[in-house]
């Protein structure tokens, strides 16, 4: 869909992105602050950024509690939701284009004059702790926060997550909100038919009454490598892993379509130098590789399930391809198969607002970047088989690695295939 963006800067320090899509018949409205887990003020209230997010749309200064709030907001049909990450707490919703003023205006009611109140605290803590325990049997949720632990970042896993819900008071949530709930650590990311209504959506804003504030500064941790680690679980019946080459630093737009263009060479379709040919040879059902990138560094992510007698094969193929990506044995013509397919998914990535308020916001909330939508296809095609080996190299080569796996098997054998990625 056609649009603009407009960067906006309020006279209260709040930031954020105008962008007008013409055609629109929804308004896409995102508000985040610098608020999530890695800003508890001590460890042993770390979820409580997490509880916080459940009692945003809790009673507050009209409305006496979640249920009326919610009737009130979704009687046209609006949609909201919230979600925390390491860094960041966000509330999005989704409304059709000629009730926006009634929106928004009930999205500034929630955001600046929570109560938190203690019968809705208790009940958050108790959903909060269901859907954490519910994770646990989602082996991927086990892997990352243990891998994340591992190479040296200061998160918690989830046992650890579950156990600090019982230390978090009312007092706690309110000290966190002033603190994080500021106008100069609020971003928003506004999409839909907003260009002659630019006015009445900055003075909706400008009427947001949150203090002052600073823009909390994201933390930087010392990386490092780890030995592979293994969750036992005696019901597993294979072997759920991911692993990880870090870079201490964040990757520039060009350097991101970059690895999209490699990511798909190697675990992208059926036909891809890793996954597909350990499809083909009936090593692994499913195996995918992404790039993560972070404010201060960035990790080239794998993560599968494999049967225990597969396992050995299917990480010697792993090490095989790697080390040919990095001897730089790449072929002219798989990197312009992979550049058709991106530039096949950027024509399909922006049918909707909201497709296009997430393109915008994901870089957006955790850096300040902007990458014109427009220009992608310029991008993807100045990739070059020289540029996509060397940031694998980069990648690859930095001695920031971490590895973990949940099975029932020994720790030997993780050690083993761990091993076979000594690139």
């Amino acid at each position: 869909m056609k649009h603009s963006v407009e960067v906006i800067k309020l006279r209260t320090g709040a930031e954020g992105l105008l962008v007008d899509v013409p055609m629109a018949t929804v308004m896409n409205m995102r508000v985040a602050f610098r608020a999530g887990l890695r800003y508890a003020k001590t460890r042993d209230v770390y979820e409580i950024a997490h509880v916080m997010e459940h009692l945003g749309f809790g009673a507050n200064a009209q409305f006496k509690d979640e249920q009326a709030y919610e009737a009130e907001f979704t009687k046209n049909g609006a949609y909201h939701n919230a979600w925390t990450s390491d860094y960041t707490v966000c509330y999005e919703t989704e409304c059709a284009d000629f009730e926006w003023q009634r929106i928004l205006d009930l999205k500034r009611v929630a955001i600046c004059s929570p109560k938190f109140t203690e019968d809705e605290l208790k009940s958050e803590k108790s959903n909060v702790r269901a859907e954490l325990t519910g994770y646990m049997n989602d082996y991927y949720r086990l892997i990352w926060p243990r891998l994340q632990m591992s190479i040296g970042e200061d998160v918690a896993d989830l046992p650890e997550r579950v156990k600090t819900l019982s230390n978090i008071e009312v007092k706690n949530i309110r000290e966190h909100y002033r603190r994080t709930h500021t106008a100069s650590n609020m971003r928003f990311v506004i999409a839909g038919r907003v260009k002659k209504r630019k006015r009445q959506i900055l003075k909706n804003l400008e009427r947001w009454n949150l203090e002052e504030g600073v823009r909390l500064e994201i933390p930087q941790d010392e990386l490092k490598t780890t030995e592979p680690i293994l969750i036992r679980r005696k019901d597993a019946n294979n072997i759920t892993f991911g692993f990880s080459f870090i870079t201490p630093r964040h990757l520039g737009i060009d350097e991101l379509h970059e690895m999209e263009i490699l990511n798909h060479i190697i675990t992208g379709t059926m036909n891809s130098r890793i996954f597909g040919e350990a499809r083909k040879r009936g090593l692994v059902y499913n195996l995918q590789s992404v790039l993560t990138n972070s404010a201060n560094d960035a990790s080239w992510d794998f993560d599968g399930e494999v049967n225990v007698e597969n396992i050995v094969p299917l990480f010697e193929l792993i090490q095989t391809e790697m080390v040919k990506i990095l001897n730089g044995e790449v072929l002219d013509e798989e990197i312009a198969a992979a550049k058709s397919y991106a530039l096949g998914r950027y024509q399909m990535g922006a049918q909707t607002v909201g497709q296009i308020a997430d393109y915008y916001a994901e870089n957006y909330f955790t850096s300040g970047e902007i990458e014109n939508y427009n220009i992608i296809p310029d991008v993807i095609n100045s990739v070059t088989k020289a540029k996509v080996v060397e940031l694998a190299r980069e990648l690859g080569g930095s001695g920031i690695r971490g590895f973990v796996a949940v099975g029932n098997c020994g720790v030997e054998l993780i050690r083993e295939v761990a091993g076979k990625l000594r690139l």
